[in-house]
């Protein structure tokens, strides 16, 4: 056998490969036909690559949609629960709001490639997941980032994410010690400030509170980490006083939380 048939040979077994997978997908018509008309080919290639590399074993159907990405519930290789969140490579607006918090952070750096911005948005919050995380910080653990592909815990139960904050009927003084101990963790120990948090990206499973949607955050080296720790504090407390709670003010927690 000559070695242009050796290759053709490999090359019809990755196909083959591709295709099992592919079918993977295939299971679930909502998911294929938002996989295959909603993202572009370099994002189903993405995808097709993670289900390859045995990191995804197969998707199950959408959990979240949102005007910057889509949230996926899947399976890994081992069973377990996985939260498959995909960033949109043709919001202009996205592009916009996201250059404010990578422009300062001298951990990325980007161009003018509006793709590569959004897969540089992708590692920023598996980084920031990561550093949040070891420093003891709720969050969910994140597993990869590929391209314009977040993959990580799922919070939640069989495919049922967890309520948000603002979901909650009765959010009590538990879970706001709980948050401000977070952001405070979260600001003296990973150096990092959220810039977004509020009731709408804080997630509560078995009474305890889970940070989400990191791709925002910023370190504390960034220009404007004090004017977004700030707006994290004012948010929090608005939503726990219009619960019923007797918040302090927010110079006091400020000051709280640099001790």
């Amino acid at each position: 056998m000559s070695i242009k048939d050796v290759e053709k040979k490999l090359d019809r077994e990755m196909l083959k490969k591709v295709e099992r997978k592919r079918l993977k997908l295939e299971k679930d018509e909502d998911l294929f036909e938002t996989v295959e008309e909603v993202f572009d080919s370099k994002t189903v290639m993405a995808l097709y690559s993670l289900i390859n590399k045995e990191i995804i074993d197969s998707m199950k159907g959408v959990v979240k949609a949102g005007k910057e990405s889509r949230v996926y519930w899947a399976k890994g290789s081992s069973g377990e629960d996985l939260a498959v969140k995909i960033f949109l490579t043709s919001s202009m607006e996205f592009k916009k709001s996201m250059l404010q918090y990578i422009h300062g952070d001298p951990r990325f750096s980007v161009g003018k490639n509006y793709r590569k911005i959004v897969y540089t948005w992708a590692q920023k919050e598996y980084r920031n997941l990561s550093e949040a995380r070891i420093a003891g910080v709720p969050v969910p653990k994140p597993i990869c980032a590929y391209q314009n592909i977040l993959v990580m815990e799922f919070i939640g139960e069989d495919g049922v994410p967890a309520p948000l904050l603002k979901d909650l009927p009765e959010p009590d003084e538990g879970l706001y010690q709980q948050i401000l101990n977070a952001i405070k963790n979260l600001y003296l120990n990973a150096r990092l400030v959220h810039a977004d948090l509020s009731e709408y990206n804080i997630m509560v499973y078995d009474g305890k509170a889970y940070l989400i949607d990191f791709g925002q955050a910023v370190p504390r080296e960034h220009p404007m980490s004090w004017e977004f720790l700030k707006r994290d504090v004012v948010n929090i407390l608005r939503f726990f006083k219009k619960a019923g709670l007797n918040v302090p003010e927010e110079e006091a927690v400020l000051e709280w939380l640099k001790k």
